[in-house]
């Protein structure tokens, strides 16, 4: 185990992208804890499944507009500084407002200020990426994951909490409590990290330039991007699976407890499974896809996220073992859709233009994803399992993309 190539990456790694790796299960316990239970949170307060929906596409929409400044704010403040300041405003200051929502306009205002993490989700790539050698992202972004993983451990504790003092009073104790440990999280980073080479390249190019007028410089960027084929097929995947992503993350908890009338405090059990499940398949499996060519194994990952679905929409009422099954199934498609269309991010963007770049791709797939929100929300209402049909529709679509991209 010890020579193993993720072990060996992990004891090897040095300067920032150590500390974005070593720092980020603080990050990572608490939002495993309470990102099971979120939906129902909202559901128990007494909003509708049309106004969850709403509130995410209402989040999606900010979004849109931090993405379109995320890359000049980076490249105008620095990869670490504008780490720090929107990490605590997009994360720090929403655990607080859920831990005290009452209804839809705390949710609503919540969405708003957690919009802001597209922000930190450039700066922090930057940090971790741009004084790295390209061979090690595969391997560095299956730590990521993993970090996340294995604070997924954690999660029973909430179903054991719940199942004690009620889900309400359980998931304001587990928002204050995530305040406390994001918020530390970003503050030793911020100690732990220093500017990437890159960044401080950036930083004296833009100290005489306005934000808008960075903004505006993008747009020959943006005429790059729409005239790099790689970039663009990278855009399609990233819009796919981040649609699909949202709305199981959105509507799987209330499709299992409502139709499939799982107990809450039980989701943590399948939140564990699909941990473990990706935590088995990252150290056996992701190694051996660093050199292999990414479309076969990306094809496969969407093939089984599309029997997921399927599955799961075919789950009868209260079968736990079938459940379990496509928990399993679900732990083992999503790390390698995840982590290799990360690698196809970082890896067909220029370097000298990384920050706006990906900061136009995720405005494009924030752009496409924001209406789904709503959408899902609304099929909900008619039936629990539609979000789902859509999702399998929308990774079918992702297979067709892998299969004929060049």
């Amino acid at each position: 185990m010890k020579n193993h190539q993720l072990i060996t990456t992990l004891i090897n790694l040095r300067g920032n992208t150590r500390a974005c790796v070593y720092t980020e299960s603080l990050w990572n316990i608490p939002y495993n804890l309470f990102i099971p239970y979120a939906s129902i949170y909202m559901l128990t307060l007494g909003l509708t499944d049309s106004q969850i929906g709403s509130v995410t596409s209402i989040g999606l929409i900010f979004q849109v507009f931090w993405s379109i400044m995320s890359g000049a704010i980076t490249d105008k403040l620095g990869r670490k500084r504008t780490t720090l300041i929107f990490d605590t405003l997009s994360w720090s200051v929403p655990c607080l407002i859920w831990a005290m929502s009452q209804n839809f306009m705390y949710f609503l205002v919540a969405a708003i200020v957690n919009s802001a993490l597209r922000v930190p989700m450039i700066s922090w790539q930057c940090l971790l990426v741009e004084d790295t050698e390209p061979h090690l992202l595969v391997d560095i972004y299956s730590w990521v994951h993993i970090t996340g993983l294995l604070a997924a451990f954690v999660s029973p504790i909430a179903g054991l909490l719940i199942g004690k003092f009620t889900l309400v009073p359980t998931m304001r104790g587990i928002y204050w409590w995530s305040f406390i440990m994001m918020t530390s999280k970003f503050l030793i980073l911020n100690v732990l990290a220093t500017e990437t080479q890159q960044g401080r390249v950036r930083m004296r190019e833009t100290k005489d330039q306005s934000l808008l007028t960075i903004v505006h410089g993008s747009l020959g960027v943006f005429k790059d991007v729409l005239q790099t084929p790689a970039t663009l097929f990278t855009a399609g995947l990233m819009v796919s699976l981040h649609v699909c992503l949202m709305i199981h993350n959105t509507f799987w908890p209330i499709l299992v407890t409502e139709k499939l009338q799982i107990p809450p405090q039980h989701l943590a059990l399948y939140h564990v499974t699909r941990s473990m499940t990706m935590f088995v398949f990252f150290f056996a499996v992701m190694p051996r896809l660093r050199t292999i060519e990414v479309r076969k194994p990306l094809l496969m990952g969407f093939f089984g996220l599309i029997a997921t679905q399927i599955l799961l929409i075919s789950a009868p009422a209260k079968n736990y073992v079938w459940l379990f099954v496509v928990t399993v199934l679900e732990g083992c498609s999503i790390p390698v859709a995840n982590t290799l269309i990360e690698k196809l991010l970082v890896t067909t963007v220029d370097p000298q233009e990384r920050a706006r770049i990906m900061a136009i791709l995720y405005v494009i797939v924030l752009l496409c994803t924001s209406p789904f929100g709503w959408i899902a929300g609304q099929l909900s209402e008619i039936n629990r399992g539609l979000p789902f049909v859509l999702n399998i529709i929308l990774f079918g679509l992702g297979s067709v993309l892998t299969f004929f991209a060049r």
